[in-house]
C-alpha cells in the first residue's frame, strides 16, 4: 500500500555523514536524494518496497547430529565439585 510520498526536512546532520552520503552519490552517479532514500528503505527494513527476511540461520535447521563424545563433554561440565564450593 503506497500512498502519496512525504517530504522530510532533515537537520543537524553531521560533516562526516554528508561527506560520505555525497561521495556514495557521486560513486553510484545517482542524486543525493536517491542515496538518501534507498538509505531510509534499508533502515527501515525495507528493500525493493518489500519487508526484508533474514535467513541467517536457515542452513543450520534440521543439521542437528548427535554426537556421543559432545554430550559427554558437556555432561562434564555441569559437573559440580562438592569440595570447591566448602
Amino acid at each position: 500500500m503506497r500512498g502519496k510520498p512525504v517530504q522530510y526536512t532533515v537537520r543537524n546532520v553531521p560533516s562526516r555523514v554528508d561527506a560520505v552520503l555525497r561521495r556514495r552519490a557521486s560513486e553510484e552517479r545517482k542524486s543525493l536524494n536517491q542515496v538518501l532514500l534507498e538509505a531510509l528503505e534499508r533502515e527501515a527494513g525495507l528493500v525493493g518496497g518489500a519487508e526484508r527476511r533474514y535467513h541467517d540461520l536457515d542452513d543450520f535447521v534440521g543439521t542437528w547430529v548427535e554426537d556421543p563424545e559432545f554430550d559427554a563433554a558437556i555432561a562434564a561440565q555441569r559437573t559440580i565439585d562438592s569440595e570447591l564450593w566448602e
